[in-house]
């Protein structure tokens, strides 16, 4: 690693979070007199500061900044108007806000020990939303459809429905059988879902009881009512069927 990158006052480690042990080691290396007074930040959404600390000793003021944003390799995604989670030292913390204005994000500021249940959330909003809409399309395919028409019939549905929920909330956007409590129609999926690998539909029984959790003003009740119509299912399916 260059003594170049000490000519800027800010250092910004954006590597995955299984690399940034390795990358602290290799700047610490570079000696206590190139650190003192540089700002250090990374850019993990699930690591604290803490993971930088061999560099405050040395001097450094340490930090975090995550913008709340997909990036899949697939282009340059935008930043405008997107939260910036940042924490860390307060001179740390103080340029993690400025590069967020400048950028024109949000900045949101959070403890270190909330890093990783932040980061959890934005999974389930985001990679979790996308593993259950391409199973959908999966079970589409599975019935005779090709993806780019179950594509079509899909996508428009979850976007009615975050668009329902940004204009009239959750309780209010929510529909389906269990918004409904119509457990039989649930007996019947379940059973259909037995064709399709077993994933599909613990999947299936886990999501429903989320919803109930999180949507139900009732959500033992409800949670109880899905127990038993698991229970009488039975938890057996077969790993084949509604494959890609």
């Amino acid at each position: 690693m260059s003594r170049s990158i000490f000519s800027a006052p800010v250092i910004l480690i954006a590597v995955p979070e299984s690399a940034i042990a390795e990358v602290v080691s290799r700047i610490a290396s570079l000696g206590e007199a190139e650190l003192r007074g540089k700002i250090v930040l990374h850019t993990s959404g699930a690591l604290g500061s803490e993971v930088l600390s061999a560099l405050r000793a040395m001097g450094a003021a340490i930090g975090s900044i995550h913008p709340l944003q997909t990036f899949s390799g697939i282009g340059i995604p935008a930043l405008d108007g997107r939260v910036f989670a940042i924490e860390g030292d307060r001179a740390a913390v103080r340029v993690a806000r400025s590069m967020t204005r400048a950028l024109g994000g949000q900045p949101i500021q959070l403890a270190a020990s909330s890093k990783a249940l932040y980061h959890a959330a934005a999974v389930i909003s985001a990679g979790h939303v996308l593993a259950l809409e391409e199973t959908a399309v999966r079970i589409f395919a599975s019935l005779g459809m090709k993806r780019r028409e179950a594509l079509k019939a899909l996508l428009p549905l979850a976007r009615q429905v975050l668009e329902n929920l940004e204009r009239v909330g959750p309780r209010a956007a929510w529909t389906g059988p269990l918004a409904r409590r119509d457990y039989n129609v649930i007996a019947m999926h379940e059973e259909a879902l037995k064709s399709a690998p077993s994933e599909y539909l613990e999947a299936y029984r886990a999501v429903n009881r989320l919803a109930a959790r999180v949507l139900d003003r009732d959500a033992d009740g409800t949670i109880g009512e899905l127990a038993r119509i698991s229970a009488k299912n039975g938890s057996q399916s077969k790993v084949r069927g509604a494959s890609a």
